[in-house]
């Protein structure tokens, strides 16, 4: 029998897509960038023992990766961890609908109606906030 070993610090489960909007332009985009930092290193201390996988760190991404690659880097990033955060969402027998194909269809065909990469941020951000009440939880 397998026991699950609860978290000594309780993740993030407060994220919303107002403060989100509000504080990235109240800070000049300093609070996205930390939220994204904090997301992806939550999910790697979340999913990284059951699936092996470990995603960049956002700041490394931000900083030196994407600026050399011109942004080709940072699509594959929001690709990858939207495909990661939605596996995790099904292996924790949540009832909510995140991928890459959310990032795709949401985040930059919706870029066309102005409003679609909000939708995906929020959804974005909604699924973090799932994942870790479970991780907080269940372990």
């Amino acid at each position: 029998m397998e026991t699950t070993q609860k978290p000594i610090n309780q993740l993030r489960t407060n994220r919303g897509l107002a403060k989100y909007i509000l504080l990235s332009l109240v800070t000049l985009g300093i609070y996205a960038l930390v939220v994204n930092c904090h997301i992806s290193s939550e999910i790697n201390e979340v999913a990284s023992r059951y699936d092996g996988k470990k995603t960049m760190h956002y700041a490394l991404l931000f900083f030196l990766i994407a600026p050399i690659t011109l942004g080709i880097a940072a699509i594959v990033w929001q690709h990858k961890i939207s495909n990661r955060i939605g596996d995790e969402l099904k292996r924790r027998n949540q009832n909510y609908e995140f991928s890459a194909k959310t990032y795709w269809l949401w985040g930059v065909l919706g870029a066309l109606i102005i409003v679609g990469p909000f939708i995906y941020y929020h959804k974005f951000l909604k699924s973090m906030n799932l994942i870790n009440a479970d991780y907080n939880i269940n372990g």
